[in-house]
């Protein structure tokens, strides 16, 4: 370096300026590939997002590896803790698109909705939570419930819905065969149960795995599995909003596709380090264990097109539920035009 130094320095005026100017140029052209991965408009999107769970890992591989950034948004996430208050957001216009379980969307168009919300990407294929017992059962049956008191979820919801739907089908009555208490917060079962309440609890992650690392309680079916391929979550905005900003629905999806094509192709410690800064209370050995518990159950799909096929499927979740006030047609609640073009 030394000798290079000395050799600059003896090097005519002109010579000098002419080295220093290449070097400039290569810089600015590497700043220049670089920012060309980037929209030149910039758009501030709020996203409310029904719960904040490792179970949406493309969506947060997304932000994190800046493929908002690369399509020109500007991400505001939101966390709202629960569907109806996630729907809320977005009706109200405090969010610009929502992230929930799709059941939301039909509740709200048979209530009458003036601008209907309609889904454009759909992230997950499985249900994302877990059965927990109080005590290590190897063999566990689905007919091991009747008689028990189970920790659920809020009437009406997809937990409680796809719940409900696996108990039907191995021909238990969710109302005469057991005790499902829906009274509890969102959230907030991982440590009723811990607490002692119920013998069962149905749980997300984190919460199933922390009950098991605190010796609390253990998983014995996965609803996911056991439920079969249902429309879980999807993305879904106002039918104004999707009609007056075509372009920042296709770049949100698009961005979305590039975090879906990620957690396909990466193992799960690698997902887990990406999202990592997401999740600051968990460590990286519990993250990296949820993760692969997902991708083992074939969670996340491939690309973002909501089918029919699936909707119909909803629609019989929810009609089996008895929450089904009418049948909107497949075309009135979703759209697969942008996660088409994200695809190709």
């Amino acid at each position: 370096m030394k000798r290079f130094l000395r050799k600059f320095c003896v090097l005519p005026l002109c010579a000098a300026l002419v080295f220093c100017m290449v070097l400039t140029g290569c810089q600015q052209k590497g700043k220049d590939a670089s920012a060309s991965n980037k929209k030149e408009k910039t758009v501030e999107v709020t996203l409310n997002e029904v719960a904040h769970s490792i179970f949406y890992a493309p969506m947060y591989v997304a932000i994190e590896n800046g493929y908002f950034e690369e399509e020109g948004i500007q991400l505001d996430l939101v966390t709202g803790f629960g569907a109806d208050k996630t729907m809320t957001a977005l009706l109200s216009g405090e969010a610009d698109i929502g992230f929930m379980g799709p059941e939301t969307t039909v509740y709200t168009y048979n209530q009458g909705a003036s601008d209907v919300v309609v889904n454009f990407a759909q992230l997950t294929q499985r249900a994302g939570n877990f059965l927990v017992a109080r005590e290590e059962i190897k063999d566990f049956k689905w007919e091991d419930l009747k008689g028990k008191d189970v920790l659920g979820g809020r009437a009406g919801g997809m937990p409680e819905m796809v719940f409900e739907y696996i108990l039907k089908q191995n021909n238990i009555d969710p109302a005469k065969d057991l005790k499902i208490d829906q009274s509890i917060d969102f959230g907030s079962t991982a440590a009723a149960f811990s607490g002692g309440q119920g013998d069962f609890s149905v749980e997300f992650e984190p919460g199933a795995t922390a009950l098991e690392t605190e010796g609390a309680g253990y998983v014995v079916a996965s609803l996911g599995v056991d439920s079969g391929y249902v429309p879980y979550t999807a993305f879904s905005a106002k039918q104004s909003f999707i009609n007056e900003n075509p372009e920042v629905i296709q770049q949100f999806t698009n961005a979305l596709q590039k975090g879906m094509d990620y957690v396909n192709s990466h193992s799960a410690e690698e997902i887990a380090k990406v999202i990592e800064p997401q999740f600051k209370d968990t460590d990286l050995k519990t993250i990296t264990t949820i993760v692969d518990r997902y991708a083992q159950q074939d969670t996340w799909k491939t690309d973002l097109i909501f089918e029919e096929s699936s909707y119909k499927l909803l629609l019989d979740i929810l009609d089996e539920a008895g929450e089904l006030s009418g049948s909107p047609a497949y075309k009135d609640l979703v759209t697969t035009e942008f996660a088409e073009k994200a695809a190709k």
